[in-house]
């Protein structure tokens, strides 16, 4: 073989191992909302926990009552919302299993190429290793120079191959954590199959309960319509109470600021008439006392100000985080004009959502503020309204209320009992939300 030719096909040879593309495992592109549906999943099962509790309670009594349709209702539709976290889960973990077996595949197609590549420059250069054909690689220079980067060149190749024997080492450790990931998928698979089967049994045997429940309320139809009827009158007559109390709250801060307004304007009179009276030019002093007075009144109307809008801006920015009116509790009933959960085709307007509680359980502040209305509405029971800036938070159906007019509120802190039913064997605050006299949908502002 002659120089000219050993020396062209170590140059070929060395060239395409340089073109080969390594494959460089990717860590999976994942949907990044694994831990949101887990978050989701686990508050979901505390619902059912907390609704199963209500349950308790109410079949504890013999006496059968729409409230516990209602909440049973709210509990399939969490079953039901459940079982759909379930399958987003199932489906995200698909979605990540096809990845990994994709990634295995690649690597492997690529460990076969890294392989063949390596016996091809092993054999190579165990046919051009002996010192006769290096000799007459470096001989066949034209120069010194020329010799000694054939030289580097003889190195480059051997530390390309050492390169290599590391890069089929990297992914031959890459192809084991990508089995022992798809291990761990189809495991949580399995696990999340069998959690949706257990689900699947439990929402059929709640509709049954549901089912079963409701025929034994609907065999005493009439009674049933003479509660809802009470019950439909309730509302309306808890929504006229709220709306006239708010209309009453806004008139009367109007007339606070109307009266304030009028006493500053009175004290600047008086002090001009008195001026006149003695015909005599007030003071330098007395003008700059005059003064200091009025900047003192405006800072403090100012300050006030301030901190009412200031008020207002932290409430509205806690849209969606508000604590829950109860510690523990479900919405039986929502926001607006809805079908009953009871009787189909019975609609109700509701103003705020009924949460439906333990027995026993306090109703609490949802922001600081300040008590603006503590009242008693025949059939209904007492009402709080705290002022939050520019928002009212309303909160009805109360027993012992534990503040007045006037008092400062803190972030959850107690205001009353939520009063319980013994017909109705329920435990229920109503809750509305207001800015100004619009009303708002309590749902939006409350944490999920």
């Amino acid at each position: 073989m002659s120089a000219f030719s050993l020396k062209n096909k170590l140059t070929i040879l060395l060239f395409s191992f340089v073109l080969l593309v390594a494959y460089t495992p990717q860590a999976l592109a994942q949907k990044g909302n694994k831990k949101d549906l887990e978050t989701k999943k686990k508050k979901l099962k505390e619902e059912i926990n907390t609704i199963n509790d209500l349950l308790h309670e109410t079949k504890s009594s013999k006496k059968m009552s729409m409230n516990q349709v209602a909440i049973l209702n709210k509990k399939i539709t969490v079953r039901e919302e459940l079982i759909g976290t379930i399958n987003l889960e199932i489906h995200l973990i698909n979605k990540q299993i096809n990845e990994n077996q994709t990634a295995i595949k690649g690597l492997n197609t690529t460990l076969d190429k890294l392989k063949k590549d390596y016996a091809a420059m092993i054999y190579f250069d165990y046919r051009n290793s002996d010192a006769y054909s290096k000799l007459m690689f470096l001989f066949a220079a034209d120069s010194f120079n020329q010799a000694y980067q054939q030289y580097k060149y003889t190195q480059q190749i051997a530390e390309y191959r050492r390169k290599k024997a590391a890069e089929i080492t990297d992914t031959q450790t890459e192809i084991g954590k990508k089995n022992t990931e798809l291990t761990s998928r189809k495991e949580e698979k399995k696990q999340l199959l069998t959690s949706e089967e257990v689900e699947k049994l439990n929402l059929a045997k709640e509709k049954t309960d549901q089912e079963s429940t409701l025929s034994n309320l609907q065999q005493t139809e009439k009674q049933l319509k003479g509660e809802l009827d009470k019950k439909k009158s309730e509302i309306e007559n808890l929504n006229a109470a709220i709306k006239k109390l708010i209309q009453e709250e806004i008139k009367r801060q109007q007339e606070e600021e109307r009266k304030h307004l009028l006493a500053l304007a009175k004290k600047k009179e008086d002090r001009a008439a008195k001026a006149k009276e003695k015909k005599v030019k007030p003071s330098a002093k007395a003008l700059a006392e005059e003064k200091k007075a009025d900047a003192k009144a405006d800072a403090a109307e100012m300050a006030e100000t301030k901190e009412a809008e200031q008020l207002s801006t932290d409430f509205s920015s806690n849209k969606g985080k508000l604590p829950w009116p109860v510690a523990k509790g479900v919405i039986t009933i929502g926001f607006g004009e809805q079908e009953h959960p009871t009787i189909k085709g019975f609609m109700i307007n509701n103003n705020g959502v009924e949460i439906s509680a333990a027995k026993g359980q306090q109703a609490r502040a949802v922001f600081e503020g300040v008590v603006t209305g503590v009242t008693t509405v025949p059939g209904i029971g007492k009402i709080v309204i705290i002022r939050h800036g520019d928002y009212l938070s309303v909160y009805s159906n109360l027993d012992e209320v534990l503040v007045k007019s006037g008092d400062k509120i803190a972030l959850k802190q107690n205001i009353g009992t939520i009063a319980f039913n013994d017909d109705e064997n329920r435990n229920v605050i109503n809750f509305q939300i207001w800015k100004g006299q619009k009303i708002l949908n309590p749902e939006d502002w409350l944490y999920k």
